[in-house]
């Protein structure tokens, strides 16, 4: 009468062979293993083109770094007076203490 219904016996033994339940967990092990994989080998490509933008990144630095230095090397070795800047005629001196508002 049980399995007219559609019942079945809570008592009955498990259904699946332990060769069957073996092969099942291999592929799952299998397909978990290729996934893990995949996440690790996106991982290096993103690292290698993380590390290859700031190669890039500190190249750029690099030349901006000179010709920064030039043109602090300019300013330094600058004759003024032969660029017609005159020599100045008063010498101001200021407060070694810097002198703010908020005293």
């Amino acid at each position: 009468m049980l399995s007219s219904l559609g019942m079945h016996n809570p008592h009955s033994r498990f259904q699946f062979s332990p060769l069957t339940l073996c092969w099942s967990l291999v592929v799952v092990l299998g397909v978990s293993y290729v996934g893990l994989i995949a996440v690790v080998m996106s991982y290096a490509a993103a690292t290698v083109g993380f590390s290859q933008s700031v190669k890039k990144d500190e190249a750029a630095v690099a030349v901006l770094e000179s010709s920064y230095l030039v043109l602090v090397k300019q300013v330094t070795n600058m004759d003024y007076v032969a660029a017609g800047y005159a020599k100045p005629v008063a010498q101001v001196f200021v407060p070694a203490v810097g002198v703010t508002a908020l005293r």
